[in-house]
């Protein structure tokens, strides 16, 4: 079946031309569009995305709420949310991450890179490389707790290698990479990753990345 995808940017002439790039796609079918965040939650509702490619600056709306919205407790499907950005070092896109979303994309990405991008997201993994992430949160870590706070009782829940893999993860690390750094098989390095966000109540990588610099597990800039 065709991933369903929703498009979401108050500027019409770029949801043209993502349109063009995915109709061009057999296993993508563009289903609707939307010029700010209360049109995507209405959209959302009557067609039942797979995905939602989300700007984040637009009027009435922007997309960090709607994206809250759209993937939080009372979320009405089971629609993902890929957030698109002009700059590569975006505050809001920070804010969107917590808020749920499965990851980001520069709107002037490459049309195979937008295309897997959505693959990735529409098959419930984090979007591309987690090390963007962390450049991301490395950039705000004004905004992050100090590290001097109090650790959250659920980290405690995770075993010792859970956590060494939670530190890879905010990291930037592929499992490839994690399993290599601690001479475990790949589908190890899942399983754990696994553990990781059902213990933690994360969705993907993304947000376990995010958790791993707000509960001061991983401090801003460290190696």
């Amino acid at each position: 079946m065709a991933i369903r995808v929703l498009l979401v940017d108050d500027q019409p002439l770029l949801r043209t031309g993502f349109r063009m790039i995915l109709e061009a796609e057999n296993d993508v079918a563009v289903v609707g569009e939307a010029g700010d965040g209360m049109q995507a939650l209405d959209q959302v509702r009557a067609l039942q995305p797979d995905v939602v490619l989300m700007d984040i600056r637009m009027p009435r709306m922007d997309g960090v709420e709607a994206t809250r919205q759209i993937t939080g407790p009372a979320k009405d499907g089971p629609a993902k949310v890929l957030v698109l950005t002009t700059f590569d070092l975006d505050e809001y896109v920070v804010e969107a991450l917590r808020a749920g979303a499965s990851g980001f994309l520069l709107k002037d990405a490459p049309a195979g890179e937008l295309v897997q991008a959505i693959r990735v997201v529409a098959a419930g993994e984090a979007m591309l490389a987690p090390s963007i992430t962390r450049r991301l949160l490395d950039k705000y870590a004004g905004k992050l707790p100090s590290g001097e706070d109090p650790v959250p009782d659920t980290l405690h829940t995770l075993t010792e290698r859970e956590v060494e893999v939670l530190k890879l993860v905010a990291r930037g690390l592929s499992n490839a990479e994690i399993a290599a750094d601690l001479f475990v098989s790949e589908t190890t390095v899942k399983t754990h990753v696994g553990h990781v966000l059902t213990k933690l109540g994360l969705r993907d990588r993304v947000q376990a990345a995010v958790y791993a610099y707000e509960s001061g597990l991983v401090r801003p800039g460290a190696q």
